[in-house]
């Protein structure tokens, strides 16, 4: 069996064992296509790559990380995407989150706090062929404006709060699946959507611990 055969096993595994919180048997075959195509040890440290197909997250420098398969996956069925849909990522890190969307949806924007990291990311992106995806540097709390509304947002940070910038962004009908929690503590990973009377819908999933989202400034936002 190979690494990524291994790496959706455990993806399946795990859907399996939190079915009850998740409310899902099993994620989107088409999520898992994904998964299988966007070659995973391309989009981590090289000293990383004996590890890069474990279910486990996996550093990328500057505080962050990689978020493990599983993660990923079910974040990505969480966003329900569709072909003709056009999504936002806060948090492009590594840029296998992208990646992963970008086989997906018909485009992918995704902004990142760390000036180095989005350039890598836009570099990595465009040697590997994804077309479908632009990478801005900047704060993440206040979305893209320029392209809004999104038929779908994910960020891949722990958020003390939902931000407002975010759900304005956010298309009627559309989906934000974001982690919210104080940093290291307790997190939830929830689904908003926002419905065709203007009203706000929240899910809480699973408990989850990410990174922290950082503000312009590099901190934590908090207000």
């Amino acid at each position: 069996m190979s690494e990524v055969d291994h790496m959706l096993r455990d993806i399946r595994r795990e859907a399996t064992l939190t079915r009850r919180l998740t409310g899902k048997d099993a994620l989107d075959e088409k999520v898992m296509e994904a998964m299988k195509k966007v070659h995973r040890h391309l989009f981590v440290p090289e000293e990383s790559r004996i590890v890069a197909y474990a279910n486990g997250p996996v550093p990328i420098g500057y505080g962050q990380t990689i978020s493990q398969p599983y993660i990923v996956a079910l974040m990505t069925d969480l966003l329900n995407t569709q072909p003709d849909h056009v999504v936002l990522e806060v948090g492009t890190g590594s840029c296998y989150q992208s990646a992963i969307l970008s086989r997906l949806v018909k485009q992918v924007y995704t902004i990142e706090i760390v000036e180095d990291l989005a350039k890598q990311a836009r570099e990595r992106l465009q040697r590997l062929g994804y077309a479908n995806v632009e990478v801005r540097a900047g704060d993440g709390n206040f979305g893209w404006p320029e392209h809004a509304p999104y038929d779908g947002i994910i960020v891949t940070a722990a958020a003390p709060f939902i931000p407002q910038a975010l759900i304005d962004q956010l298309k009627t009908g559309g989906r934000l699946v974001i982690p919210v929690g104080q940093p290291y503590l307790h997190q939830e990973l929830m689904v908003v959507e926002k419905k065709e009377n203007g009203k706000i819908d929240t899910r809480d999933v699973l408990a989850v611990a990410f990174v922290p989202l950082t503000a312009g400034n590099g901190e934590s936002r908090t207000n």
